[in-house]
């Protein structure tokens, strides 16, 4: 079942706000709601892996499109329901595709999910009721949902619709999601322009939203350059030495499939080795996992029979979207962090918090 989280506002059928066109741009202007304050709260369904885009748009060929503004809105969900930020895009203003476009793409994806309230990109549908009126059907590997679009209430350059999204499996109605959703006309092409009570404004979003993705980022660099420390010392105590590379502390790659398509059965070489330890991920393993690059340095025994020992550097990549501070573990165990702009960081840095 769908959570029914939505804010209460959201769900009135009084929060249809009737806007003349004359003074959307001055209250776009003045508005300081942010956006991501309310759609933050839709929970999406229990499965948070982020998806790849995908570009799977098309109702089936015999159907009926809705045309104006319903065919328009019933466009924009597909395209979240899909994942897919190209179209997606079309369906935004000249100022929040601005932003749009320089947000990082896990936070176009997140932005997407919170319109269809799904985790991965789904297959959409869209079938017309007699009255013309559009339903986007969203299937997914973890369930499916469904987007019934009423109808509008236009004024001019405006739209505004009552949408109500289900699980696909509640056909009693009894977990119904009611919002309005507003539409305006910009060069001739409906775009989305508010949810509910408030405005679609991605300025304001873009920045909080690339703010926090960037501080999920570096603290998830900061555990993966823990792990990556820890497997390194695994392997040392358990073959001897030091690994030479990454790589060597990763899976094993998958055998090919057989010309009959089915995966070889294990043979006893597939176990973990000294050339593949499987003690980390292979993201990991090739020095790149959520927005940074790793580094890996062996620094040489002494003569005095001092044991190698190892340096470990992680940088945002790029600088300013993946993150801002660069990550540097010395060779006593010590993690150092600064901005650098995104260049590799040193023993000099402060050490991380």
């Amino acid at each position: 079942m769908l959570p029914n989280l939505m804010p209460a506002h959201f769900a009135t059928k009084s929060s249809r706000p009737h806007l003349p066109a004359a003074v959307v741009a001055p209250i776009v202007a003045m508005t300081k709601m942010i956006f991501f304050l309310t759609v933050i709260s839709l929970v999406p369904f229990p499965s948070l892996t982020l998806a790849q885009e995908s570009s799977s748009l098309t109702s089936p060929s015999d159907a009926p499109v809705a045309s104006g503004p319903s065919g328009a809105l019933s466009q924009a969900l597909s395209a979240a329901c899909s994942q897919s930020q190209i179209e997606f895009a079309k369906f935004l203003t000249a100022r929040n595709k601005q932003s749009f476009a320089r947000m990082t793409p896990a936070a176009r994806i997140s932005l997407m999910k919170r319109f269809v309230l799904l985790s991965q990109p789904g297959k959409p549908t869209v079938t017309l009721n007699p009255s013309g009126r559009p339903t986007v059907r969203c299937d997914t590997p973890d369930g499916a949902a469904e987007i019934q679009i009423g109808g509008a209430d236009q004024q001019d350059n405006l739209a505004f619709f009552p949408v109500e999204l289900r699980d696909a499996t509640d056909t009693a109605g009894t977990d119904v999601i009611r919002v309005n959703m507003g539409l305006i006309r910009e060069d001739n092409q409906w775009r989305i322009l508010s949810i509910g009570l408030v405005l679609l404004d991605l300025p304001s979003l873009e920045l909080e939203w690339n703010s926090a993705e960037m501080t999920a980022n570096e603290n998830a660099a900061l555990e993966s350059l823990k792990a990556v420390a820890q497997a390194i010392e695994i392997y040392r105590r358990t073959y001897t030495r030091l690994p030479d590379t990454l790589s060597q502390l990763g899976p094993r790659p998958e055998a090919p499939k057989t010309p009959s398509g089915k995966t070889p059965a294990p043979k006893a070489s597939d176990k973990p080795s000294a050339e593949f330890a499987d003690l980390l991920d292979a993201d990991l393993a090739a020095g790149k996992k959520d927005g940074y690059a790793f580094r890996y340095v062996i620094l040489g025994a002494s003569g005095l029979g001092a044991v190698a020992q190892f340096e470990l550097a992680a940088s945002p990549a790029p600088y300013g979207q993946a993150g801002r501070r660069s990550f540097f573990r010395d060779a006593n165990g010590t993690i150092h962090a600064a901005d650098r702009k995104g260049a590799i960081g040193s023993i000099s840095d402060p050490k991380a918090e």
